[in-house]
């Protein structure tokens, strides 16, 4: 699987896009702005430049796009009119895969500046957009060039599928039936999912203090997990789901066995402590906020309760967010004639699961400082 060719979320605005379905990313971002203004605030009142360079990696296609580059010009704004300053000239680059709509992020650049005229101060902030294509696991800006980095619900792809867990000849997939860590995935490949994300995070934390200028901070949000145990670790019962949705079309005939064997997810979702241990390992940035938040599977449930009051429709509310997520690269692998029936039987799979319990999604974030 060429991960940075294949990986991106379904384009357009059609009703199965990620624009019309990224409502729980949405909310991650308006949870952490809190975490945001401060990193944001110190950074601009620290360093006071006359240019800020701000990069959203994983930036995506749809409102969310937009968003976080609204957040940030408030606070600069903001910022400034308590300092009695001239605000900075602001450059923002979108960062995302090649196969990313792009498209779709020029075209809304129009309305994009319109809706900046509505928000109070905002208009204030002189400031430029520019899209950037590229893997965030490269380097994709000159030293000591960025002020602040920003990364929404993407840390959790890695780079590549784990090495190992390809069939190869007679011997099928250690990870046979999965598509990521599940049940009756072995050891082995645990390890291998694990020692891949190790490499990728302490890459990504390489780079991004090479990019970043004395004293520059990153806001990171990521899917991860607060259990303990991978095999029962809450994407594990998410992709599960999925696994046997796809497991289901095995048995009818509509799926070949060998497909679904070849198929592993290049994702992974660490616990705090795993993230926490790359950083430390590292030893390039200080860590000065971090904390766990859940998120509802269903992106209209706003509830804390334990219970879901209509579990079919909470079932097809997430199976169009996670079909805007997994379109492509499953239409790429399987052929897109078994995308519908595939989501309607993973609606059903997850409105099964969701009388028996109410898993939620845990969002790590994480505000770092590079070091001096």
């Amino acid at each position: 699987m060429k991960v940075e060719k294949l990986l991106h979320m379904a384009g357009g605005a059609g009703d199965s896009s990620y624009a019309a379905n990224s409502k729980i990313q949405e909310k991650a971002i308006l949870k952490i702005t809190p975490i945001l203004d401060k990193a944001v605030t110190e950074v601009h009142k620290t360093l006071l430049p006359e240019k800020m360079v701000v990069a959203d990696l994983g930036c995506s296609s749809g409102p969310n796009t937009f968003l976080v580059l609204t957040q940030v010009m408030k606070i600069i704004a903001k910022q400034c009119r308590l300092l009695e300053l001239q605000p900075p000239e602001m450059q923002f680059f979108l960062n995302d895969l090649p196969g990313n709509d792009f498209n779709n992020i020029f075209q809304s650049l129009d309305y994009f500046e319109e809706s900046v005229k509505t928000e109070k101060g905002a208009i204030c902030v002189p400031h430029f957009v520019a899209g950037l294509p590229g893997s965030f696991y490269k380097r994709l800006f000159p030293s000591q060039s960025v002020h602040f980095f920003h990364s929404s619900y993407s840390l959790m792809w890695i780079s590549q599928v784990p090495e190992g867990l390809e069939s190869k000849g007679e011997y099928s997939s250690p990870n046979k039936g999965n598509i990521y860590i599940g049940k009756t995935s072995p050891p082995l490949v645990v390890k291998l999912y694990q020692n891949q994300f190790n490499t990728d995070f302490s890459l990504f934390l390489k780079l991004r203090f090479k990019e970043l200028v004395p004293g520059g901070q990153m806001v990171l949000a990521f899917l991860g997990r607060k259990k303990t145990n991978l095999y029962n670790g809450e994407l594990s019962s998410l992709w599960g789901l999925v696994s046997e949705s796809l497991h289901s079309m095995v048995l009818e005939g509509i799926v070949e066995e060998e497909k679904l064997d070849s198929f592993n997810l290049p994702f992974y979702a660490p616990s705090m402590e795993e993230a926490k241990a790359v950083i430390n390992a590292q030893g390039l940035f200080d860590i000065i906020h971090m904390q766990i938040f859940e998120s509802n599977w269903d992106p209209y449930d706003d509830s804390d309760d334990d219970f879901v009051i209509d579990n079919v429709q909470s079932g097809a509310n997430f199976a169009m967010c996670i079909r805007s997520v997994l379109e492509p690269i499953i239409a790429s692998h399987f052929g897109a004639s078994i995308v519908d029936e595939l989501f309607s039987r993973f609606a059903m799979n997850v409105a099964k699961h969701l009388v028996k319990e109410k898993t939620k999604l845990p969002v790590l974030t994480l505000c770092l400082k590079k070091k001096e």
